[in-house]
């Protein structure tokens, strides 16, 4: 696939649109979100740690008081110098409105908005293909039914990399395209099942002899073997997990990491059957320091469920005597054991718990999302935590003096305070990056993205991306010649369904303008426009971000889109061109058949989605796939709806979609238009465009799409 792009600063059409039928709107009234923040800070005047407290049922308790909390560092008690409950029960019993349909867009999330942030972490280097089946399960639960207002999400897959499908997000329809990459990983270490099947041993027909002291035998070399290259996985995961929390240090809200795995050692055995830790084990500690530090919480759960260790139909125990039989189902506990003993080791460092032996893993991501309330507890270190010489590692133990209570915090945290670790400050490049990667848009300079499906019988497939540029958030100085002289860099990356870059484009523009076409610069705007053509169906993500080089001020957008398809002749829509008509203009064109001079430009109109109360909006997509029945002709008949604040709040009438004159039966363009009232509410919508099929039956004979727009003054 080849990404190709260019840049539009002149106005153009992008369509001549036909209006249909006019129609009035309620006003509804939107709700605000609150949000309280907490931070788990290590310097060298505050520490503080988030400490959960809960009954024998896993219940928090709400009502301690100071004089109940010890807290110790190194064994020494310090003295608390602050002390709060944060409680995390209000996000089940709040929510600011209703999205009737899962595959429905959604607004750009603003940190202010995020209470939790939450990563699922498939950890496809060790699952085996039965625990994949039941991980899938449990995360479409997850996004479907405990998914709540304010999370930010991300599924992500130890083993696949860190694509744009697996970063933060609210969309639900991008999750959903995450779950659907999760898949066994053959390359993994994980077997079919919980444990590989016990193969037929061979007879040599010579008599076995007891290996010598010392002596490395084959089965013992086989164990090593099998060992280091388990540990192998295990620290790709841990490695991966390393690089998730980085990323969630500055991420907003409660910050977890739910890691669905089949579990791993925290020691190895070599071929005389000695234990030792190794790589495993220095892994788990660097992992534990970054996440306390992060003030991210690690939940782990065994996706295996409760397993049986015995013999299944799978294994043959021929040429094995009763007590080799016997020694192989001890290795099978012992290496379960030993693998639930890593997960419940990185819980619980961490201040979270681990989730085995349980076949409920929707209801173990519940019992996790449950446990948001706790306890934050400061206080002032003394000079040798801080010994930079040393370097120690400084262990903490949080007591609570009432009785039938547990308690679970952080197990510690290395003599580097956070001012010492501190990144320097990013350059121009690492700035354009980060704004880039974000999961939260960069608002130095005011960009709006619209990214639109589209197909045509000479390319095909492809997606072409609007982005509109305020320019008066660029820097313009006064070039030798007398123009105006701005100086941006773009960059831009498509991201295909496994979560991969298709492919980038980084480029810098210089921009030399005179007085009239600086003046429209800054009254317009530039849209920025790039296409790719696509040659498979799926799921795709288009991440933009511009860097002013004077400034060093940035700005980015993100969005998801949808590509189906058109061969399997379901109904499918393209995106929706818009464009917005003063009435008087509009009424002219329906009553004119010559030229009418237009004061809009869909160009901008579609990229920007910006329209004003009393005009007239226009818009026009192509249908894809309209079956004819017999001899007739496609018979289609479209109804509109306006979404405010997650709410319906206008809904149209059916209108039929006018065939005749078409050209292409299987492309059918279809235009309309909607008035937007003077008593509408100002703020963002959500039109939904609905396209039945009326000689079609079932649920195939309906399509929509969507666009988001701001209605202003």
């Amino acid at each position: 696939m080849r990404l190709y792009m260019r840049s539009t600063f002149i106005v153009l059409a992008l369509l001549a649109l036909n209006l249909g039928a006019l129609a009035q709107n309620p006003t509804p009234t939107p709700t605000a979100a609150e949000q309280d923040d907490a931070v788990v800070k290590i310097s060298t005047n505050l520490v503080q740690i988030d400490v959960a407290v809960t009954d024998r049922r896993g219940n928090a308790i709400r009502d301690l008081r100071l004089e109940e909390i010890e807290i110790y560092e190194n064994g020494v008690k310090q003295t608390p110098s602050s002390f709060s409950f944060i409680s995390r029960l209000r996000e089940r019993e709040e929510g600011s409105g209703t999205r009737p349909f899962e595959n429905m867009p959604i607004a750009p999330v603003r940190p202010e908005q995020v209470r939790r942030s939450i990563a699922l972490v498939v950890d496809d280097l060790t699952l085996s293909f039965e625990s994949t089946h039941f991980v899938r399960r449990a995360l479409r639960k997850f996004v479907n039914e405990q998914m709540q207002p304010g999370d930010l999400v991300a599924i992500i897959r130890t083993g696949s990399g860190i694509g744009a499908l697996q970063q933060f997000t609210t969309d639900k329809r991008q999750l959903h395209a995450a779950i659907d990459r999760v898949r066994w990983n053959a390359s993994g270490s994980g077997s079919m099942g919980a444990f590989a099947a016990i193969e037929r041993k061979m007879e040599t027909g010579e008599p076995e002899q007891e290996p010598a002291a010392g002596e490395r035998t084959r089965e013992g070399v086989d164990r090593e073997f099998q060992d280091f290259r388990e540990s192998v996985f295990a620290t790709g995961t841990l490695g991966a997990v390393n690089y998730i929390v980085r990323g969630m240090q500055e991420l907003p809200g409660r910050k977890s990491i739910m890691l669905l795995s089949d579990g791993f050692s925290l020691f190895s055995t070599d071929a005389l059957g000695f234990k030792e830790s190794g790589r495993v084990m220095r892994s788990l500690q660097q992992l534990v320091d970054l996440a306390n530090r992060a003030s991210v919480v690690v939940y782990t759960m065994d996706a295996r469920g409760v397993q049986v260790t015995g013999y299944t139909a799978a294994d043959n125990t021929s040429g094995r005597s009763a007590e080799e039989m016997e020694n192989e189902i001890s290795s099978r506990k012992d290496k379960l054991f030993d693998s639930q003993a890593g997960l419940q080791y990185l819980a619980r460092q961490t201040g979270g718990f681990a989730i085995i032996n349980n076949n409920d893993l929707a209801g173990g991501i519940r019992k996790i999302l449950d446990d948001q309330s706790y306890y934050l507890i400061g206080y002032v270190p003394d000079d040798e935590t801080f010994d930079r010489k040393n370097r120690r590692f400084n262990a903490l133990e949080v007591k609570v003096t009432r009785p039938g209570v547990q308690v679970r915090h952080r197990s510690g945290f290395f003599g580097l305070s956070e001012e010492f670790r501190a990144q320097p400050e990013m350059t121009g490049e690492q700035k354009l990056l980060h704004a880039l990667s974000s999961p939260f848009t960069s608002n130095e300079i005011t960009v709006r993205l619209n990214a639109l499906f589209g197909s045509d019988e000479r390319s095909g497939a492809f997606i072409r991306s609007l982005l509109h540029i305020d320019t008066r958030d660029l820097t313009f100085v006064d070039d030798s010649d007398g123009s105006k002289k701005g100086v941006f860099e773009i960059i831009a990356v498509g991201f295909g369904d496994n979560g991969q870059p298709i492919e980038q484009i980084a480029k810098s523009y210089t921009v030399n303008l005179n007085d009239e076409m600086y003046r429209l610069f800054l009254e317009k705007g530039i849209v920025y426009d790039l296409s790719f053509p696509i040659k498979k169906a799926g799921a795709y993500q288009l991440r933009i971000a511009i860097r002013d080089t004077k400034s060093n001020h940035v700005g980015s957008a993100n969005q998801f889109v949808e590509v189906p398809n058109l061969k399997d002749n379901r109904l499918t829509l393209t995106g929706l061109v818009l464009e917005s008509l003063r009435f008087e203009t509009w009424r002219l064109l329906q009553s004119s058949a010559g030229p009418i001079k237009k004061d809009s430009d869909p160009l901008i109109d579609t990229s920007l989605r910006r329209f004003k109360r009393g005009n007239v909006l226009t818009y026009g997509l192509t249908i894809h796939n309209a079956i004819s029945s017999g001899r007739s002709k496609p018979d289609l008949t479209s109804v509109t709806r306006l979404f405010y604040d997650g709410k319906l709040v206008y809904t149209g009438s059916a209108i039929p979609v006018i065939i005749e004159g078409q050209k292409a039966p299987k492309a059918i363009a279809f235009t309309a238009a909607l008035s937007l009232g003077l008593e509408m509410q100002v703020g963002d919508y959500l039109m939904e465009v609905a396209i039945t099929d009326n000689n079609v039956k079932g649920s195939r004979r309906v399509a929509t799409q969507y666009v988001e727009f701001e209605l202003v003054e």
